[in-house]
C-alpha cells in the first residue's frame, strides 16, 4: 500500500528517530505526522513504535548547527507538510553536508527557509508583544495565540529577560504553558496545572496605560499605520491596545 502515513510522538526527537528509521530502511513515506493524526479512508497509519534514539542523537550532533536550528523551526511550525519536509532535509544532508542550505534548487531547502523565516520572524514579534500580569501569589502571567508554536524559542527569551522573576506564558491554541522557576523554564500540557488567575490590583499597569495615552498624539492617530506595525489578532493580549478591539473591529 503507497498511501502508509508513519506517525510519531509529538515532539523534535522522536519524529528524527523516525526519520533516521525511514532513511536506514530506504523508505520513502507518503506522509508522517505526530500521533492523534486523523487518516482519510485511503491512507494507513503506521507506528514504528522506536524507543532508541542513541543513534540519532549522535547524528544530530554531527549536523550543521543552522541546518539543524532551520529543522527545528520547521517543525515548530503550521506547515501542514513540515514533516516531509524535515525527512528530505535529513535525506539530503547525507550527500550535501554543510553545504546543503545553499542548495536553494532543492524544493525541501526553499521551502525550509521560508518556512523557517516564518517562525522566526513571528517569534521576534512577540517578545516585544507579551504583555505580563501579576497572579495574586507574585508570579508573572501572560497568555498568547501564535499561528506558530514559538513558546519553547520565546520562553528562552524571557528566560534571560525575566531571569529574577517567576513567570508563566500559557499558549491558548495549544494549550501549552510555559513555567520558569528562576532557573529553567518547562513546557507541558496546560491541563497539568492549575493556575490562580486572580490579577492583583497592578497599578504598573494603570501607569502603563496612562504613559501610553499620555505619549500618544490625537491628530497623529494612524490606525492603519499602526496595523502594520502591530496587526490585530496580537492586540487581544496587549494591555494598552485590548480595550480598543471592538471600537477598531
Amino acid at each position: 500500500m503507497d498511501n502508509l502515513v508513519y506517525t510519531y510522538n509529538n515532539n523534535f526527537i522522536n519524529l528524527l528517530t523516525l526519520i533516521d528509521e525511514l532513511i536506514n530502511k530506504n523508505i520513502k513515506p507518503y506522509n508522517i505526522k505526530s500521533n492523534g493524526y486523523n487518516p482519510n479512508l485511503l491512507e494507513e497509519i503506521v507506528n514504528l513504535n522506536l524507543f532508541d534514539n542513541s543513534n540519532v542523537i549522535n547524528k544530530i550532533k554531527r549536523l550543521n548547527s543552522d541546518l539543524l536550528k532551520v529543522m527545528y523551526y520547521v517543525y515548530l511550525s503550521n506547515d501542514d507538510n513540515k514533516e516531509l519536509i524535515i525527512y528530505y532535509l535529513f535525506l539530503n544532508s547525507y550527500k550535501y553536508k554543510e553545504k546543503l542550505l545553499n542548495m536553494r534548487n532543492l524544493n525541501c531547502v526553499s521551502a525550509s527557509l521560508k518556512i523557517s523565516n516564518y517562525v522566526s520572524r513571528e517569534a521576534h514579534k512577540y517578545k516585544g508583544f507579551v504583555r505580563f500580569k501579576e497572579l495574586n501569589n507574585g508570579v508573572l502571567y501572560a497568555e498568547i495565540e501564535p499561528t506558530n508554536n514559538i513558546l519553547s524559542i520565546i520562553s528562552k527569551h524571557f528566560k534571560n529577560r525575566l531571569s529574577n522573576f517567576y513567570w508563566i506564558i500559557k499558549d491558548n491554541k495549544r494549550e501549552i504553558i510555559s513555567i520558569y522557576d528562576k532557573k529553567n523554564y518547562y513546557i507541558i500540557d496546560s491541563k497539568r496545572l492549575l493556575i490562580d488567575l486572580e490579577i492583583d490590583n497592578n497599578d504598573y499597569e494603570d501607569l502603563w496605560c496612562t504613559f501610553y495615552e499620555t505619549i500618544g498624539i490625537k491628530e497623529r492617530k494612524n490606525d492603519k499605520c499602526r496595523m502594520n506595525f502591530m496587526p490585530k489578532k496580537y492586540w487581544k493580549y496587549i494591555i494598552e491596545v485590548s480595550d480598543n478591539i471592538e471600537k477598531s473591529s
